[in-house]
């Protein structure tokens, strides 16, 4: 299963960014076609406006604790063994990451799998096993809401190692790769202003070469 966790405040967009448009569609429309590029079932997590003509939408029990209380409800309603999350503002991650990070944490049995670029780990996109729910609503009921140190928590308590999987070396060994022949760097720009949304636009309308 995947989600898109759309219940952000949109506070430096000026607009419900889930609504604004990167290459003519929504960026709900693409974090949801990201997902069912990579064969998985897409809902809605923590919307705070109607979104329901996209997708099934998850409703936020917590609303105003930010993503990892949208994360948490996900869990809860998912019905698979694991779940995908990837935010409403990171429209440009390529399926196939999705594909090769799902392929990962299946094998290894990891209960967090995310991703790397440029040495940094990112939160973002996340693959999470439901076993991770009871930990991770208790960092939520403990006030500690950030989504990184959550799934640190989690994985420090199972005894696991964090997995970060650098997107640069799946990208050269020809693993992943982007449908508009992107870079790595480029599929982790952050939609949150109307800035980086017409920097985006221009990166979708620009020949690759």
């Amino acid at each position: 299963m995947g989600f898109v966790l759309a219940g952000g405040m949109s506070s430096r967009m000026g607009a419900d960014k889930a609504l604004e448009l990167l290459a003519g569609r929504p960026l709900i429309a693409h974090g949801l076609a990201i997902l069912r590029e990579a064969g998985l079932s897409a809902s809605i997590a923590g919307a705070r406006s109607p979104l329901a003509d996209f997708a099934p939408v998850v409703e936020d029990r917590q609303p105003g604790l930010g993503p990892l209380s949208g994360i948490c409800a996900a869990l809860a309603s998912a019905s698979a063994c694991r779940a995908v999350f990837v935010p409403v503002d990171l429209p440009l991650l390529p399926a196939s990451l999705i594909v090769f990070m799902l392929h990962h944490a299946r094998i290894t049995g990891a209960a967090i799998t995310l991703c790397s670029v440029s040495g940094f780990t990112q939160t973002f996109p996340a693959v999470v096993s439901r076993t991770a729910l009871p930990m991770l609503q208790s960092e939520l009921e403990s006030g500690r809401r950030g989504c990184f140190s959550a799934f640190q928590a989690v994985s420090t308590r199972l005894g696991q190692p964090l997995h970060a999987l650098a997107v640069e070396l799946l990208s050269q060994s020809g693993h992943v790769a982007h449908s508009d022949g992107l870079p790595p760097v480029r599929w982790f720009l952050n939609v949150n202003d109307p800035g980086e949304l017409r920097r985006a636009n221009l990166l979708c309308a620009a020949p690759v070469g």
